[in-house]
């Protein structure tokens, strides 16, 4: 408990310089900001991290900024029916934040599928968002996506979302140009057919062809199917050295991980940052992915972090005793930067408070110094690669180094 105390009392002395913490009672009202993320089904181990990194970043503030107690909305945008993030409900989460006037940030979505359905809502509301998750290019690059992306997504014209995390069109060129870097010669691609997963399978697929891999298939597969084993036996015979998926864990990454080794094939397996979680692994079997299946992810995982990224670990552990999963960090950098544009707003109302996101530079948090760009992306460009090794993730290399 000392321990714990020390730890906040650093970074909570850095919250009360960096964002004008109050130690008197909030006096000029409250102000709102909610999270939709995926709460039910097997992105809750995931999320529930994401959410301790929000509450960790609302506590170390003491609950207000200037004056204004921040009040916070735990929102969950999946269904029982669908065991995931649902467009149905992701609309009603968006709905109920634009129509409440003390709302003033929109933190998520965890699934770029679901921001194609939020953003428009609240921009037209003019409600800042902010992705601690969110990787489809599309969503703010044009010339990455659909021919009407992102444009599609801003009907006043304004950028109203941001993101604290890299994009696809950086992660699945470092993953193609990793893949060759591990000595495959012929890769076998398959994806979810959903916004993020079919979208930085095509990223793989490009970059894959452009360095001299050999792609022997590219194909979509069905998310609720029991098992893979025809599609095993198919891609086995066209000899890939390294099979790619494009998805998460919630679309069944692990169960293809599971079918390729009980399948015979003995090559290597490789998917993005929406299988770095533990359900991940325990998903597959441990034993199914065990020193063959490689991860990458947009920054560091929690233990490569420096300076106040460590810190943040170490006050997460002594909080919630309990290591934090890969994306806590960017829950917790997602509302500090809400709170610390709430500090420096001209008026603490959804304009204002937009203003001060979009005019974000140097940010000085647990993911290290970085600014958002006029499309609302981060700066930062660091990815990392991980294997599967003994049932956990291992830190292999910083890509693209």
């Amino acid at each position: 408990m000392k321990q714990f105390s020390s730890v906040l009392a650093v970074v909570g002395a850095c919250a009360s310089l960096c964002l004008g913490a109050q130690t008197a009672p909030a006096t000029k009202g409250s102000l709102k900001i909610v999270s939709s993320l995926p709460r039910t089904g097997s992105a809750n181990a995931q999320t529930n991290t994401m959410v301790n990194g929000i509450r960790l970043a609302i506590e170390e503030v003491g609950g207000q900024v200037d004056g204004w107690k921040i009040e916070y909305q735990d929102m969950d945008d999946a269904s029982p029916q669908r065991g995931n993030w649902d467009p149905a409900v992701e609309a009603q989460n968006a709905n109920a934040a634009a129509k409440d006037p003390n709302c003033v940030a929109y933190i998520g979505t965890f699934n770029s599928g679901a921001a194609k359905v939020a953003m428009p809502i609240l921009n037209r509301a003019g409600l800042v968002m902010v992705s601690p998750a969110n990787t489809a290019s599309g969503l703010t690059k044009p010339g990455l996506g659909e021919l009407t992306e992102p444009m599609v997504y801003r009907p006043t014209g304004a950028v109203t979302y941001f993101r604290v995390v890299p994009t696809d069109d950086l992660q699945g060129v470092q993953a193609a140009n990793w893949a060759k870097d591990l000595e495959a010669t012929k890769v076998f691609i398959l994806h979810d057919r959903e916004v993020y997963g079919k979208g930085i399978a095509e990223v793989f697929r490009k970059q894959s062809e452009k360095i001299g891999l050999q792609v022997v298939g590219f194909e979509g597969i069905d998310t609720k199917a029991a098992n893979y084993r025809s599609l095993v036996t198919k891609l086995k015979s066209m000899e890939p050295d390294l099979v790619y998926f494009g998805g998460t864990t919630q679309t069944n990454a692990g169960q293809i991980g599971k079918d390729l080794r009980t399948g015979g094939f003995t090559g290597l397996y490789m998917v993005p940052d929406g299988c770095f979680e533990e359900a991940f692994i325990q998903a597959a079997g441990a034993d199914n992915l065990n020193g063959k299946t490689y991860v990458t992810f947009g920054g560091l995982p929690p233990d490569q972090l420096k300076g106040k990224g460590a810190e943040f670990c170490s006050a997460y552990r002594n909080k919630y005793g309990a290591e934090p999963e890969a994306y806590a960090v960017y829950g917790y950098d997602a509302m500090r930067v809400v709170l610390q544009a709430i500090a420096q707003a001209k008026t603490k109302d959804r304009a204002g408070i937009l203003a001060a996101v979009a005019a974000t530079k140097d940010f000085d948090g647990a993911l290290g110094k970085w600014s958002f760009d006029e499309n609302g992306d981060t700066s930062s460009q660091v990815m990392s690669g991980q294997i599967v090794r003994g049932g956990k993730f291992e830190f292999v290399k910083v890509l693209g180094n």
